[in-house]
């Protein structure tokens, strides 16, 4: 549970649902929403969801229940909206049944957590993480650990490596990254949202990685940094591109993101050139339907889902962002997003 507590001052949003839509004869006073999707960035949609329903009259309901059940969600039509941490693919996008828009709603890192006491400030190379992961490094005080982190008396202890049971975002997105940097990673455990691991435990969700870390002397295991900033777990400082160790932060988040991105705002970011970045930041997206016109939805619901998306992507919304530990979007990506966001229809026109 996140406990970190959000004040902000109440900023005026116009007009945010129309009193009623019509469809077929049928007419909402309002339009209720429903999502589901990605754990990684579920702290700050809570909240910012929330805020929303407070200011309208539209009720929001999100699942967090991974990024691959977020994406068949909205393909199914099940939920106005879906939740990723990785973007669709070409190919996945032609299998949704229409257009889809990415939408932007923040960046964030995937952290790894560890459970060692008296051990504050661990330095972790991506070559270590994949022989953890790997089963090739079984303790904490292996010389190689030992190695670059010369200044720590690091414990006798088995390691425990725990990973996600799930289809998940947060796995693609650190498997992803693993795959760039480390030819053993790729070779045997490769890229995708569920992957095989030789060795170690498997939880569902970020929260049931972080809960299972934060219970288990030494364990070790990726998460969206949210969680390890609510449970209080400390995390390592991962070795970047430019050989720099380098901890999430709202300033090492961004700098990842400080590169030129598609329109359609479908950008990988890990392993950033800057020397600045933290290695394996990402944006988490909202996945919609271009057209809204579809399973007898109204237009009430299509322009609550836009006003909805636009709040989310607001200065507002994104100082919630900022203060759940998430990093808000760089001007120009949400600029970007603004233009997707407008580009919605309902019966192939501009919704009003």
């Amino acid at each position: 549970m996140n406990k970190n507590k959000v004040f902000i001052g109440m900023l005026a949003v116009a007009a945010l649902l129309a009193s009623c839509g019509q469809n077929g004869g049928k007419t909402e006073k309002t339009a209720n929403l429903s999502g589901a999707g990605a754990t990684f960035p579920a702290p700050f949609y809570n909240i910012v969801l929330k805020n929303f329903t407070e200011k309208s009259d539209s009720k929001v309901t999100y699942g967090a229940v991974g990024s691959g059940g977020g994406i068949r969600s909205l393909k199914d039509q099940t939920v106005d909206f879906g939740a990723t941490d990785v973007f669709l693919s070409d190919a996945e996008l032609a299998e949704m049944g229409g257009e889809v828009l990415h939408i932007p709603t923040c960046l964030g890192a995937v952290v790894v957590s560890y459970n060692l006491k008296e051990i504050s400030e661990l330095k972790l190379t991506s070559a270590l993480i994949s022989e953890i992961f790997r089963g090739k490094i079984t303790r904490w005080n292996d010389q190689k650990i030992k190695a670059i982190n010369h200044n720590l008396n690091l414990p006798d202890k088995a390691i425990t490596a725990v990973y996600r049971s799930d289809g998940s975002g947060t796995t693609a997105v650190f498997s992803e990254y693993m795959a760039k940097v480390d030819e053993a990673w790729n070779a045997e455990i490769g890229v995708g949202k569920s992957l095989k691991f030789s060795v170690g435990v498997a939880a569902k969700g970020n929260p049931g990685v972080a809960g299972v870390v934060a219970e288990t002397d030494g364990a070790i295991g990726y998460i969206g940094s949210e969680y390890a900033f609510a449970l209080n777990l400390p995390m390592a400082s991962l070795q970047n591109s430019s050989g720099n160790f380098v901890q999430a932060t709202d300033k090492s988040i961004s700098a990842a993101a400080e590169a030129e991105i598609p329109a359609d705002t479908r950008a990988s970011i890990t392993n950033s050139s800057n020397s600045e970045a933290y290695p394996v930041s990402t944006f988490t997206w909202l996945i919609v339907f271009k057209e809204q016109n579809y399973n007898k939805r109204t237009t009430a619901q299509a322009k609550s889902l836009q006003q909805l998306l636009t709040y989310i992507t607001s200065a507002e919304g994104q100082e919630i962002a900022v203060k759940t530990h998430y990093a808000s979007l760089p001007e120009t990506v949400a600029q970007k997003t603004a233009t997707i966001i407008q580009s919605m229809t309902y019966d192939n026109k501009p919704i009003e």
